[in-house]
């Protein structure tokens, strides 16, 4: 089963607009305030650009939207080592609405965009074609041929076209400043709660619940089995979650690695569902991690595996206790 991202959400729908350079764009597209960046996280960095987008569009009497690219470009430029995606591309573009920017006009990026010159796709795409109203961006945004696009060419060209620019600031919390860099490296170490503190909310994944090997119904501890994107990196080891199924949050317990006690296989995220009995084959769930337990073992004895699992059980139960229960 390969990771999916396009499940129906509480949140606020996005209303999504790929451009086609190739193509004229319809008139109701002009004169949004966009927010320019990649957004992989949409965490509480982004969230300030989608705030400051917000305020100048009230002002100007007309609406933010987010303009963003996908693929994530070093997934052209360095396809071997593709990016630890913190967001698929649907989970942004449902992010991104609820964070404020509920249009989001999505340019496909490849080697023919990334040669576009910086002054060319700032003056015949976002002020020419897209009739931007103003912008937003970050302090490190850049862009085009060479990523000679930077906030301080964007200001000249703005000045000169008589359309306000906001740059936003590093946006810290609890003293450092939030990227999504940041925020993967935090997941890479399995620090699930700090990656949560500079996300603004637990990091979570979605996809369907697939059929397994059945090992955790014999031990016990029946599981939800999901395979996630290649390019995850989160660490290998067990961890307090939540699963949303059919809208309602329940507290579990999850594995993810190449379980070692057994085959040694693909990474997998198995996830157990605590006081749960109903049949989750074929559904669309997504998993919030909230806490760290401990990394991924190797055990001698079917019974050592129990107790451990046992004791990882009780460890979670304990955390999701102290932790408020999340919205639907």
């Amino acid at each position: 089963m390969s990771f999916q991202s396009d499940a129906p959400s509480s949140r606020p729908e996005p209303a999504a607009v790929v451009l086609d350079l190739d193509k004229p764009f319809p008139a109701d597209w002009r004169g949004a305030v966009l927010a320019l960046g990649n957004f992989d996280g949409v965490h509480r960095g982004h969230a300030e650009l989608a705030r400051a987008a917000g305020v100048m569009a009230r002002d100007l009497g007309t609406r933010p939207a987010a303009f963003t690219f996908e693929p994530h470009p070093r997934s052209v430029f360095r396809p071997e080592e593709p990016v630890f995606r913190l967001t698929p591309p649907q989970l942004k573009l449902e992010l991104l609405a609820e964070a404020g920017l509920g249009q989001v006009f999505v340019l496909p990026f490849d080697r023919d965009i990334a040669a576009i010159p910086a002054e060319r796709f700032v003056d015949d795409l976002l002020f020419g074609r897209l009739g931007a109203a103003g912008l937003v961006c970050g302090y490190d945004f850049h862009f085009g041929k060479g990523r000679t696009g930077s906030p301080e060419m964007l200001q000249a060209h703005c000045l000169a076209a008589g359309v306000p620019l906001r740059v936003v600031p590093p946006f810290a919390w609890q003293g450092e400043a939030v990227s999504s860099t940041l925020i993967r490296t935090a997941l890479e170490e399995g620090d699930v709660a700090r990656a949560a503190d500079f996300l603004g909310r637990p990091w979570f994944v979605r996809g369907l619940v697939a059929h397994g090997d059945k090992r955790g119904r014999e031990l016990g501890y029946p599981t939800a089995n999901m395979q996630l994107a290649r390019d995850c990196r989160l660490r290998h080891g067990i961890y307090a979650v939540r699963m949303r199924i059919d809208g309602a949050w329940h507290d579990g317990v999850a594995s993810f690695g190449r379980r070692p006690t057994f085959d040694d296989g693909a990474p997998r995220l198995e996830t157990f569902v605590f006081d749960f009995d109903g049949d989750l084959y074929g559904k669309r769930v997504d998993v919030a991690f909230v806490g760290w337990l401990r990394g991924e073992a190797k055990f001698d004895t079917l019974e050592a595996l129990i107790a451990q699992m046992d004791a990882d059980s009780a460890r979670a139960r304990d955390i999701l206790a102290g932790t408020p229960p999340f919205l639907p």
